[in-house]
């Protein structure tokens, strides 16, 4: 695989993760506040969404950035 292919399908990975962490975090919240799940929200589920959602999009890049660099050594 070429090194340009390597590292566009990295960044589509990385975006990718980016994105469902935000949608992640964005449904915990929509699930907090609104009737989406159940009248008057349910703050626990969708605060513990929340918090998921934004792990997945601040931590996990960062991890798989590490293991792409370990991975290129």
């Amino acid at each position: 695989m070429k090194d340009e292919e390597l590292w566009k399908k990295r960044f589509q990975i990385f975006a990718a993760i980016r994105l469902v962490g935000v949608v992640t975090f964005l449904l915990g919240v929509a699930i907090a506040f609104s009737n989406l799940v159940r009248p008057g929200g349910w703050p626990l589920v969708g605060g513990v969404l929340a918090i998921i959602g934004v792990v997945d999009a601040l931590v996990a890049p960062r991890v798989l950035k590490r293991g792409w660099e370990r991975l290129d050594q």
